[in-house]
């Protein structure tokens, strides 16, 4: 796949740090942190207000800045309401579509509570479309954003593991800092960061529980698994056997926002100070002697 996109839509992802950084182990990508709608993508009934609550605000800049050129990071240009690409391909809600699904869908939960490939509702009870969605649409969000992005991502990780015994994917997200009736956890206080390796088959939980303690050490609550395990981008990226390891990291956002107004508050600068050293240690333990233990089997 190229970086083609439907026309009037923004190129499908970026990457800054590919080709400076070409040896690293390390692979970063945000898939959530573009906060427009498309152009010409079709008409919504939600304001953009409430569109913007499904926004990853800031993280591709906050891990860009800390990454600080030594490795890869991705982000999409298209919205995840849009089309998300941390879901699974067929994870179709054909309530939402004017017509047949050429092919088997296999709706998740998340489908059913209104955010799967496709989504349905931007809050809880707040519909985005007023609509039904021509097919042809959807699979042109498919073969335009998601396609391409899942293609990228994939070729990332081949080049780090091709440099290198191992490769580290690092999925980027942030979350509400209380959970709502869309969520697993509604009404409950979130910790300040989650390290998710779906339950221990996306990475070796060794180095699960070596990312959770240096982010710990950084002066952060961190949870591993929970509120969430991972999604599509880790599931579909991840084979520990290979020494592929993908991780999933959510940030929450009362860490470095406004979650009202969106503004970056002082601990903004504080958060990508902090994530700038554990990349660096992280880094540091990828050349090290830690390694072996994240190795494929000889």
């Amino acid at each position: 796949m190229t970086d083609s996109a439907l026309p009037g839509l923004e190129p499908p992802y970026q990457v800054s740090g590919e080709a400076s950084s070409p040896a690293s182990a390390l692979v970063f990508d945000s898939p959530h942190s573009w906060r427009d709608w498309p152009v010409d993508g079709p008409p919504i009934v939600a304001s953009q207000d409430a569109l913007l609550t499904s926004w990853d605000a800031w993280v591709d800049e906050i891990w860009t800045a800390a990454v600080d050129g030594r490795a890869p990071v991705m982000s999409a240009r298209f919205h995840r309401a849009y089309i998300d690409a941390n879901r699974a391909r067929d994870d179709i809600d054909a309530r939402m579509l004017a017509a047949p699904w050429t092919a088997a869908t296999r709706p998740s939960e998340k489908s059913q509570r209104g955010f799967g490939l496709l989504r349905r509702h931007v809050l809880p009870e707040v519909p985005l479309y007023g609509h039904l969605l021509p097919i042809d649409d959807v699979a042109g969000r498919i073969r335009h954003c998601y396609d391409p992005y899942h293609a990228k991502v994939a070729s990332l990780i081949d080049a780090a593991r091709a440099h290198n015994d191992v490769a580290v994917h690092i999925n980027c997200h942030s979350m509400k800092s209380i959970g709502n009736a869309m969520n697993d956890d509604a009404g409950m206080s979130r910790p300040d960061l989650v390290v998710s390796d779906l339950d221990g088959a996306s990475a070796d939980p060794s180095l699960t529980r070596w990312v959770a303690a240096r982010l710990g050490e950084l002066g952060y609550q961190v949870c591993i698994n929970h509120p969430y395990r991972g999604g599509e981008l880790i599931r579909r990226h991840a084979n520990p056997a290979q020494g592929r390891h993908s991780l999933q990291i959510e940030i929450n956002r009362a860490l470095y926002m406004n979650e009202r107004t969106f503004e970056r508050t002082p601990g903004f600068a504080r958060l990508v100070a902090d994530l700038k050293t554990f990349v660096g240690q992280l880094q540091h333990a990828l050349d090290s002697a830690l390694a072996p233990r994240w190795l494929p089997p000889r």
